[in-house]
């Protein structure tokens, strides 16, 4: 079944997880892109405040292009950004910083084919999307509003659309393709780092580079790849809700890894939705214990037998999933103990006519056909897509003064994207864990929501867990957990603690 991502459009590679999941809009095959002779827009700069945490942040927001230049000079593509930069207030301009350089932070989202509209206003930014608190969909018309729980109070931010996305453009007699891969990625998103960091001054800066999703395959590559181009040093890298290591989420014949790894996941969905028997469903930290000592142990020595599994062991491995999962014994044996994330989101609440969301399990829909197999969309997908789409379009207008006529591209179709593996799956580790070794000051914050059924957290706990890093370096891998899905943010408890860890993340 083929099927268009939302935020992670990992094409044949996912999937395990990609197998049910309808955008609410689906992006072509290809974008057919408007064509831009050079990065001619002058940024167009705003001031306006905002108050994080009770304190009262003045900021400018620049808004542009910047060029992708080619070694004789002239563009390849122009890449649209979004900038902001905390200033002190006029009677403390001439003060001296206690502690330092202020911190930096370049953003994206991932796809790979997304805008960074959703970092952008749905976390960290200054302003932010309003959803429902739960982060479910509000009636239209939507609204922006302040963001009080913004990362600018602790770092300056910068968002990035790479080529395709937003208003990103291949130059004249470009195209669009050659930016459409792994290698092809780093290397403009690397120079769009490397000339904003040079013409605003800020070599000196600390800097971070926050990822979601395919943005967290991107990150681990980038912090290698600036520091053998450019010789650029990262303070920090942040990854959210992502994957590093493909064969992590892509199940099916010949690679059972997926399946232990997404249990939790099930597990953090179920307890949500109630369907957990009561000692589970008192403690859901119990629960997800419970479920990772499972799915490390018995589920996976059961996975790995294979048609040799005895019978009786077989009942009993079929009988701690439908616990821990809250499906019926039927659905484990109809599917051979492997449950993809497009039967269990079909198949928890079927009885009630609900299907989950792929990206936020927490999230319900009702598709149009009981007895279909898959979900026909997803909810947690048709949660985001109108808001978010109305808010940056009107946002970068009305308020960043921005104007062009070329339509913001959310979610541009960029596929084939080329990943430079063959017969293999698509993995980042290894970069991940070189500029690692050979940075020892690099610390990684790597957050992921407990009911998302993409990129669950426990595969990133696998990848981190099996980098070739010297062991002194481990303790700079930190992790946290949120309650809701991919887009954990939306939940606005959530995100809360998203600002607290990510500013302390940041902070010198």
């Amino acid at each position: 079944m083929k099927t268009i991502l939302l935020l992670l459009n990992l094409a044949t590679a996912l999937s395990l997880r990609a197998a049910d999941t309808n955008a609410p809009a689906a992006a072509p095959e290809k974008t057919t892109l408007g064509q831009i002779p050079d990065a001619s827009h002058t940024p167009v700069r705003v001031t306006n405040t905002v108050s994080i945490a009770g304190e009262s942040v003045t900021y400018v927001a620049e808004t542009g292009m910047l060029p992708l230049l080619k070694p004789d000079g002239t563009s390849r593509a122009s890449v649209f950004y979004v900038a902001y930069t905390r200033i002190e207030k006029p009677e403390t301009a001439n003060r001296k910083p206690d502690l330092g350089p202020r911190p930096v932070t370049f953003c994206f989202n991932g796809g790979p084919g997304s805008a960074s509209v959703w970092l952008h206003l749905g976390a960290l930014g200054p302003r932010r999307v309003k959803m429902n608190e739960d982060g479910s969909l509000p009636a239209p018309p939507f609204t922006l509003v302040d963001n009080e729980y913004s990362l600018l109070n602790a770092s300056d931010l910068v968002f990035i659309d790479p080529v395709a996305t937003g208003f990103s453009r291949p130059a004249k007699d470009e195209k669009a393709d050659q930016f459409f891969g792994d290698s092809a990625d780093l290397d403009s998103v690397g120079e769009f780092i490397r000339l904003w960091t040079t013409r605003h001054d800020r070599w000196l800066a600390p800097k971070f580079v926050c990822g979601e999703s395919y943005g967290v395959f991107r990150a681990a590559g980038l912090a290698d790849y600036l520091r053998g181009r450019y010789g650029m040093y990262l303070n920090g890298l942040i990854l959210v809700s992502g994957v590093l290591d493909f064969g992590t989420i892509s199940g099916g014949p010949g690679n059972d890894l997926p399946y232990p790894l997404i249990l939790p996941a099930y597990t953090a969905a179920a307890h949500f939705h109630k369907k957990l028997p009561a000692d589970l469903q008192a403690d859901l930290t119990n629960a997800l214990a419970e479920a990772r000592s499972f799915a490390k142990g018995e589920y996976t020595t059961a996975l790995l037998q294979g048609a040799s599994l005895p019978a009786d062991e077989r009942k009993k491995v079929v009988a701690e999933l439908g616990r821990l999962t809250g499906l019926k014994s039927s659905v484990i044996e109809d599917n051979n103990l492997r449950v993809d994330p497009s039967v269990f989101r079909k198949q928890l609440l079927h009885d009630d006519g609900l299907i989950l969301g792929a990206y936020d399990g927490r999230l319900t829909g009702r598709d149009g056909d009981p007895a279909s197999p898959n979900a026909d969309f997803d909810p947690a997908s048709a949660a985001v897509m109108g808001p978010f789409s109305a808010a940056m379009n009107s946002y970068v207008r009305s308020e960043l003064k921005f104007e062009d006529d070329l339509p913001y591209e959310l979610l541009a179709g960029v596929q084939p994207w080329n990943y430079g593996v063959r017969n293999n799956f698509a993995n980042a580790s290894d970069r991940l864990a070189s500029v690692m070794n050979q940075e020892p000051f690099l610390k990684i914050l790597v957050l992921g929501g407990r009911c998302d059924l993409v990129c669950p957290i426990d595969t990133m706990r696998h990848s981190v867990d099996h980098l070739g890093l010297a062991e002194a370096y481990r303790s700079n891998v930190q992790f946290a957990e949120f309650d809701a899905g991919h887009m954990m943010y939306i939940n606005l408890p959530d995100l809360k603690k998203l600002q607290a860890d990510i500013g302390k993340f940041v902070r010198p």
